[in-house]
């Protein structure tokens, strides 16, 4: 099956194509939220910005929620508030602390993991960063939704608070686990420890900017296919999910058997990779004006490469 082909594919059969292949693991970090609601929602008078940012946000959240499982994907960890967060003032935490109870407490919400059968998660060291902070009721907010879809058996949804580096906490459960068991835990009894039940490996890394994978504490293996958006994280679509699915299901399988290859196919991997010897994906520019990365091309293809358009 080629990309046209399987873009073109109902949804329920893609779905069904990426179940096939086994449990998905999907970290998709939803990040640029900001930008993009400034570019798409400009101020208007008379309009409350934080309130109108909170709605618009809560809503697209949701949609990008129903696009992965739509499409197969059962597991999803979204990381949502990291320590370098807490930089950006105290009116920014206290809009993202109003962001953080939604997740666990807006009608929205809690109507999707319902519909959905949902079971939602909070990983991360969020107690004890909250816990001196006007922001320690989060933390009972968190233990009550996970308490409310409990018995949801079709999707998982894991939001990490402050999962930046779980390596304190790691060894605090393996520290306690000894106490009580009197031997020391497995990877599958850590991983379950610490995200409340085990979770597989991560299958998919779907980041924005800066290419970084981060927050995934014991699931990234170094066999995750990693993909980096261009565009703020909420402008993603059905196609361009699709191209995701695709490459990871049928690109990426595989080594290439050396011996069957043609003098034709040796001689374009040669162009290809003469034209690109020193092109480094992940390099960038920092605008001068606004401190904002933006990513520059780096491929170039041989001519007549048969370079597949997006």
């Amino acid at each position: 099956m080629d990309l046209r082909e399987f873009e073109s594919l109902p949804t329920e059969e893609v779905a069904r194509i990426v179940r096939e292949a086994g449990p998905k693991v999907c970290v998709f970090p939803i990040n640029g939220t900001r930008r993009w609601f400034m570019l798409e929602y400009p101020p208007q008078e008379g309009v409350d910005a934080v309130q109108s940012y909170l709605d618009t946000a809560t809503e697209h959240h949701i949609r990008v929620y129903r696009l992965f499982f739509d499409h197969g994907l059962d597991t999803l960890l979204t990381p949502v508030f990291g320590p370098d967060l807490l930089e950006r003032g105290d009116d920014y935490i206290a809009m993202a602390a109003e962001g953080l109870s939604r997740l666990a407490t807006h009608p929205d919400f809690l109507r999707f993991y319902d519909e959905y059968r949902v079971r939602v998660r909070f990983y991360g060291d969020y107690r004890k960063y909250f816990a001196p902070t006007p922001y320690a009721y989060l933390s009972d907010l968190f233990d009550a939704a996970t308490e409310r879809t409990l018995n949801h058996d079709r999707y998982r949804l894991f939001f990490g608070v402050f999962a930046n580096d779980a390596t304190e906490t790691v060894a605090e459960l393996a520290v306690r686990y000894y106490e009580e068991h009197g031997r020391i835990p497995d990877r599958r009894t850590l991983v379950a420890l610490y995200y409340g039940e085990y979770v597989e490996p991560v299958d998919i890394f779907i980041g924005f900017d800066k290419f970084a994978a981060f927050d995934m504490p014991l699931l990234a293996l170094g066999e995750e296919d990693l993909y980096f958006t261009i565009c703020p994280s909420l402008y993603i679509t059905e196609r361009q999910l699709r191209a995701i699915l695709y490459d990871h299901l049928y690109a990426r399988r595989g080594e290439p058997d050396y011996e069957a290859l043609t003098a034709e196919d040796w001689a374009f991997m040669d162009a290809f990779y003469r034209l690109n010897r020193e092109r480094t994906l992940g390099i960038g520019v920092q605008w001068a004006e606004t401190g904002v990365w933006y990513p520059l091309p780096q491929v170039r293809w041989p001519d007549g490469g048969g370079l597949l358009e997006a």
